[in-house]
């Protein structure tokens, strides 16, 4: 139903780390510590951005599945031997947040849902954004609803959620008249 774009993952390499000398050891590596706390580094397959802090921790960006996070930081973990830093553990990978999209393939009435869902729910300033930002309870995600019927939900910790998601919010639409 939803088609994952982007899964957010965190972890601990359970050591402290030098930076500067990641920077120096690895190819495409960028720390610049004025602008940011961590080290950024991107790999092309899969294609990720990882960052790296002094702590030790580490948050994947860019993945499509937590396969692809998986595959990245065990990627991270033997590159950081070139820089002479041989990571002692097996990282715990925590999912912090998956992004997807999804198409109802038709248009939707903004105005009309913000005021039959109810403004305790949604939020729709169209002069601000022109999305309608729907917090669900369960799950626990946010949802972006356009009026071309495109939706990009957020917060998910399962792909599961995404779908249970855009079902309900397909459901509600449909019981209200405001979808075939």
């Amino acid at each position: 139903m939803g088609r994952i774009e982007n899964v957010v993952a965190s972890t601990s390499l359970g050591q402290e780390l030098d930076l500067n000398a990641i920077e120096d050891a690895l190819e495409g590596a960028e720390y610049n510590p004025q602008q940011f706390p961590g080290l950024v580094y991107r790999l092309k397959d899969p294609k990720t951005a990882t960052l790296l802090f002094r702590s030790g921790k580490v948050v994947c960006t860019g993945a499509k599945n937590l396969a692809e996070v998986k595959v990245a930081i065990s990627k991270v973990k033997e590159d950081l031997k070139k820089a002479n830093i041989e990571i002692q553990i097996e990282p715990k990978i925590e999912v912090q947040n998956i992004v997807a999209s999804s198409d109802l393939e038709q248009e939707i009435n903004l105005n009309t849902v913000a005021i039959t869902l109810g403004l305790e729910k949604v939020e729709y300033e169209p002069e601000q954004f022109p999305g309608l930002v729907y917090r669900l309870d369960s799950p626990k995600v946010v949802v972006l609803l356009f009026g071309s019927g495109k939706m990009v939900c957020t917060g998910a910790k399962v792909p599961e959620d995404v779908d249970r998601a855009v079902k309900k919010i397909a459901a509600e639409l449909r019981s209200a008249g405001l979808m075939l």
